[in-house]
């Protein structure tokens, strides 16, 4: 029996290598690139986050997020950190229970799972774009410019138009619609947004801990605490991410109210604040030992402080007004960038079409499909790469027979 599986990103490798437990497969693994697992290497920084210890029933999403369950249940994440470690890669886990490689480069993950694919079952053609995809009487017709793949069993695992620089593309939605699949709205998520606030270009590259809530009409609708990074345009960092999801998603006003000091109460700061009009303090320097400085300053500005005063001459309600630029600044929202940033696809193929206990296609049999190209994405922090390894895993093993 021959399995062919396009795509040769995280889902892709995993369900080749599931495939191939069975030594009385033939798996062919065909990716576009010149190089399997590229999208890979830009994960996390650069660190691939592979994982994280706590994901599970919750942190998915789509029109279906519980079709990720059984997938996930079969092979949690320990189930995925003893399967990497048998290809022979050492990982960490951080207290947030996010996993990298021990190594902290990306590159080590898809080294082993390059070495792992040089079975004599498995076969991998790169370079091969897929244009068209045919059902045949014994299975599939799977067509590259002047070659032609036939195989007995598919797993379409192109994975999703974000991150269109590292290889996204609307490939693999493209050819599930060819055999009768539907796809739901793509958007980006896990995207940095785009700010009017006019203090975001001068503080480029600044990083900060703080807490962002998202608002919309005033309304909040959703809110994380970490790391904050600025940008020229506006707004990025992990924080960022885990709130992007729907953020300017339909009209209405759309604002994120950031918190720079969480564990410090407005009262404490005020207090801090008020001692300083003892000092010879600049109001430029207002913040400093509090904040970077250079944020310091640009929020003693929103506020509406004269820079060039002293600190000793601010008024109560100055000392108000930096209190509240520090502890409930509110930037507002335009839009989130495009797929070319974004790390994952919200959206995809409807997931109703599948058996969520095989991956395999309810309306083509002996079809299946896996991670991102499905409509599934994960909260930001290895949620989506163990959707990878799940549904890749799973859909490898039926379609190898092995389950």
């Amino acid at each position: 029996m021959v399995i062919g599986i396009i795509g040769g990103g995280a889902s892709g490798m995993a369900a080749a290598l599931a495939a191939a437990e069975n030594q009385e497969t033939q798996v062919i693994l065909m990716e576009r690139q010149t190089r399997v697992g590229r999208k890979l290497l830009s994960t996390g920084n650069g660190r691939c986050n592979l994982t994280n210890l706590h994901a599970g029933n919750r942190g998915y999403h789509g029109n279906a997020p519980e079709f990720a369950k059984y997938a996930i249940s079969k092979f949690p994440p320990e189930a995925a950190l003893s399967w990497f470690r048998g290809l022979g890669l050492l990982t960490v886990a951080e207290d947030s229970g996010r996993v990298y490689p021990y190594s902290d480069q990306a590159n080590s993950v898809v080294d082993v799972l390059r070495f792992g694919l040089e079975q004599p079952n498995i076969r991998v053609k790169l370079g091969f774009e897929v244009e068209k995809v045919k059902k045949t009487p014994n299975g599939f017709r799977v067509e590259a410019k002047g070659e032609t793949v036939e195989c007995d069993r598919l797993i379409v695992a192109c994975g999703g138009l974000a991150g269109t620089k590292l290889g996204g593309s609307m490939s693999g939605y493209k050819l599930l619609r060819s055999l009768g699949h539907t796809c739901t709205k793509l958007r980006p998520t896990l995207v940095q947004i785009k700010s009017g606030w006019a203090g975001c270009p001068s503080l480029k590259g600044i990083r900060a801990n703080c807490r962002a809530e998202i608002l919309h009409n005033g309304a909040l609708t959703a809110g994380s605490t970490g790391q904050l990074q600025f940008t020229e345009y506006g707004l990025s960092g992990p924080v960022i991410f885990e709130i992007s999801r729907d953020v300017c998603q339909g009209g209405g006003d759309w604002a994120c109210r950031l918190d720079f000091l969480p564990e410090v109460s407005a009262n404490d700061l005020r207090d801090e604040l008020t001692r300083r009009r003892e000092t010879n303090l600049p109001v430029s320097e207002l913040l400093t030992g509090i904040l970077h400085n250079r944020l310091g300053r640009v929020l003693a500005q929103s506020a509406g402080l004269m820079i060039n005063a002293m600190v000793r001459d601010l008024s109560d309600w100055e000392i108000g007004q930096a209190v509240s630029a520090v502890k409930a600044l509110e930037v507002s929202l335009t839009e989130p960038m495009g797929m070319d940033s974004a790390q994952v696809t919200a959206g995809g193929i409807l997931t109703s079409e599948f058996d969520e206990t095989t991956m395999e296609s309810r309306l083509v049999p002996g079809l299946y499909a896996c991670g991102e190209v499905l409509d599934i994405d994960g909260d930001c922090g290895g949620y989506n790469l163990q959707w990878a390894w799940s549904s890749g895993r799973l859909a490898g093993l039926h379609a190898g027979g092995k389950l």
